[in-house]
């Protein structure tokens, strides 16, 4: 079973947003994947591109406070999520009509849906959990959200 964990590289957790505007926030989060080595600052653009189109498409801000942008590219080689956090909340135009606190982005490789679809299960099964959801939402350092999903990953964080 894919891991949480495993699909957040190291720099692609951003406790602090700095921005609460939804179209800037997924800059952030492409920009954090980029640091991490999960993308290359050439489709840095693109990629933003890509996400926002799929926005305008239906917002994946789907409830309860979280979101979850998402696109496939040709030069992404490997799964990755970025998680970014915002205690003021930002418009993401969510189906609940309420701000969004948790943004997780994933950038998945064109060739491989069958790897999407099991990240995207592994987001939502872990965010469709109210405590998952409330220490997410708490979390203001990178090492706190990283312990959270090694428990999210450990399975000790019941519902």
């Amino acid at each position: 079973m894919l891991k949480l964990n495993e699909i957040v590289p190291e720099g692609a957790i951003v406790p602090q947003l700095v921005s609460a505007e939804r179209d800037q926030v997924v800059g952030e989060l492409i920009d954090a994947l980029v640091r991490g080595g999960a993308a290359t600052p050439e489709v840095r653009d693109e990629l933003v591109a890509r996400v926002l189109e799929r926005e305008r498409k239906g917002s994946t801000g789907f409830g309860r406070g979280v979101a979850v942008p998402h696109v496939k590219h040709k030069t992404i080689r490997k799964m990755a999520a970025a998680i970014g956090l915002n205690t003021r909340g930002i418009e993401f135009s969510a189906l609940d009509r309420q701000p969004v606190y948790s943004v997780v982005l994933l950038l998945s490789p064109e060739d491989r849906p069958e790897e999407h679809l099991q990240a995207m299960e592994v987001i939502f099964k872990n965010l469709s959990k109210d405590t998952f959801r409330r220490f997410l939402r708490q979390a203001s350092t990178v090492q706190e959200v990283r312990t959270l999903l090694e428990e999210a990953d450990g399975q000790s964080l019941g519902a």
